[in-house]
């Protein structure tokens, strides 16, 4: 790259050639997750069946697992990634996801695969956490939560493809398939990232992988009430999502029996709700990050408040199916206005271990997230009631820690 002289900053200098480029390949890393969980949605009837015949409701453990391996991953991906640059740890990261993907493409019973889904989020955890530090290492403030955004939109309108690649591959070569493309996709995101990507952190700001620095850091950063507020809300704002994803194809099947067309119908809910990150990204500047997400908040107490009476009253199916039709794309909707936004909140103040806290804050709200989602999977009953009450609460409880942080703003800029 030519030299322009002491106006280009060093951090211009690290960028790749176009921002567009870089938003496309921090939105691949982003997809990893979105294509690992999404895909798997049409295959857990078949996965049921096959590894868990005398009860299939298990089969939902596919999607939590994994969920659990990437919030236990991001608690190392970031700490490296500062010890031994960004690029390096994507690398190692999907290396693990690769070798993970061929063991549960052989495995015979639902423990394996639950294993190696475990694992397999331990290697996932790599792109999705260190992209975010890389952001942070090139921009900051509202910059920075515009570019989040952005990549965000790739991150939601996946999957309205993913269950559709899911299901063909499940109709031309069964379900195990999926832990192939699995593979190829990311051999294709990592090596894009690998060969147009320059290192976003050189070696003169990197900083020991030693426990007593990692403990500095994280006391610090947990010290901080805006950020632990916002690990909190983030918590319990994937919570709903992944809640909502753990039931999502169970209700199409038992409930509404629209199994066949349900990645169809997933499909267009995610394309609709995929404009929440653009409606956010032009949004965020004039309104701010905290607004966004407390308005988002109201709105789903709302809603699911609405869908707990609704769910117990005996209503016609086709009625039902239209109500919850409205009220799963908002939840996803409510992901693009609430995860990113919270996750620039944590991150502002947290530049200069921008690795560390993106993996501190990831970890914490993932496992949590997991931990709130696998026993909501595992109550569905047949009626939408455990899924909506438990929502309710989480948005309720959500709600109130974005009041606490407005306070707690109000209280420092006095």
């Amino acid at each position: 790259m030519p030299r322009r002289g002491k106006a280009v900053s060093v951090a211009a200098m690290r960028r790749p050639v176009s921002t567009p480029e870089f938003v496309a390949m921090i939105g691949m890393m982003f997809a990893t997750i979105a294509f690992s969980i999404d895909a798997m949605l049409p295959a857990l009837p078949q996965i049921g069946q096959e590894l868990s015949p005398d009860d299939m409701n298990r089969a939902q453990l596919i999607l939590t697992s994994f969920v659990l391996g990437i919030g236990i991953g991001t608690f190392f991906t970031g700490p490296l990634s500062d010890a031994f640059g960004r690029k390096r740890v994507i690398l190692g990261g999907a290396a693990l996801y690769i070798l993970a993907s061929a063991v549960a493409f052989h495995s015979t019973t639902l423990e394996v695969t639950l294993a190696a889904r475990v694992v397999q989020g331990l290697g996932a955890a790599a792109p999705r956490i260190v992209s975010v530090a890389i952001v942070r290492d090139l921009y900051s403030g509202r910059e920075m939560a515009r570019i989040v955004s952005i990549a965000m939109m790739i991150f939601t309108i996946f999957p309205a493809i993913a269950p559709l690649i899911g299901a063909g591959l499940i109709a031309l070569a069964g379900w195990r398939s999926i832990f192939l493309a699995f593979i190829v996709f990311s051999v294709l995101s990592v090596g894009w990232l690998w060969l147009r990507q320059p290192e976003s952190l050189p070696p003169e700001r990197r900083r020991p992988f030693r426990a007593r620095l990692i403990g500095q850091a994280l006391a610090e950063m947990l010290g901080n009430p805006t950020v632990r507020l916002s690990i909190a809300a983030q918590s319990l704002c994937m919570g709903i999502l992944f809640a909502m994803l753990s039931v999502v194809q169970p209700a199409y099947d038992v409930i509404f029996g629209r199994a066949d067309s349900f990645p169809m119908w997933f499909a267009g809910v995610a394309v609709v709700s995929a404009s929440a990150s653009f409606l956010n990204a032009v949004l965020v500047v004039r309104l701010g990050m905290r607004r966004i997400v407390t308005w988002s908040l109201g709105l789903q107490i709302v809603m699911a408040g609405a869908m707990v009476p609704l769910a117990l009253a005996g209503l016609a199916s086709e009625t039902l199916f239209w109500l919850f039709l409205v009220w799963q794309t908002y939840c996803f909707f409510m992901a693009g206005t609430t995860l990113g936004n919270l996750n620039a909140i944590a991150m502002e103040p947290m530049g200069h271990v921008a690795g560390l806290a993106a993996s501190v804050m990831s970890g914490i709200s993932t496992v949590i997230a997991a931990a709130i989602a696998a026993p909501l999977g595992l109550m569905f009953d047949g009626t939408l009631a455990p899924l909506a009450g438990g929502i309710f609460v989480l948005s309720v409880a959500a709600f109130a820690l974005m009041l606490a942080m407005g306070r707690v703003e109000a209280r420092l800029a006095a």
